[in-house]
């Protein structure tokens, strides 16, 4: 098991590279705009998960998405030739979901925020429903 602090490292390392080889090496036509968003390893450097994030619609995740497991192989004896360990980790590619989920979360936001004036607006002709101070207070009288 390698520590966290080298995993980490090398998951930087195999991002730079799989971006690189993505932007140069890679001639497929269903190829999307590309972005390799974040990376995780595994403790004994055998795996590496691959999140990218794609600018476009539907069609083009999908294309993305088949052209980046066609060129898998490839990918990876890159990521082997750049790397400085003995084995090299088999690769996965995962389509980040942190896009829709900031837009779905901004949606959230907005709504609360168009909540919240329409609540201001009917609290500013608002009155009370009883007395201005609903408290029980003691009569002067009866503390005597």
């Amino acid at each position: 098991m390698a520590d966290s602090t080298r995993a980490r490292k090398i998951a930087d390392q195999i991002k730079v590279i799989v971006a690189s080889t993505i932007e140069r090496k890679l001639k497929d036509p269903r190829l999307g705009f590309v972005t390799v968003t974040d990376v995780r390893v595994t403790g004994d450097l055998q795996h590496a998960t691959i999140f990218y994030t794609v600018y476009g619609d539907d069609q083009d995740l999908v294309g993305t998405s088949h052209a980046l497991e066609s060129a898998k192989g490839f990918i990876r004896s890159e990521v082997g030739k750049g790397l400085t360990i003995r084995l090299t980790p088999s690769l996965e590619f995962i389509a980040d979901a942190v896009p829709e989920a900031a837009a779905r979360l901004d949606g959230l936001l907005a709504q609360a925020a168009a909540d919240d004036a329409r609540v201001a607006g009917l609290a500013k002709n608002a009155q009370h429903a009883g007395e201005s101070d609903p408290y029980k207070k003691a009569d002067d009288a009866d503390e005597e």
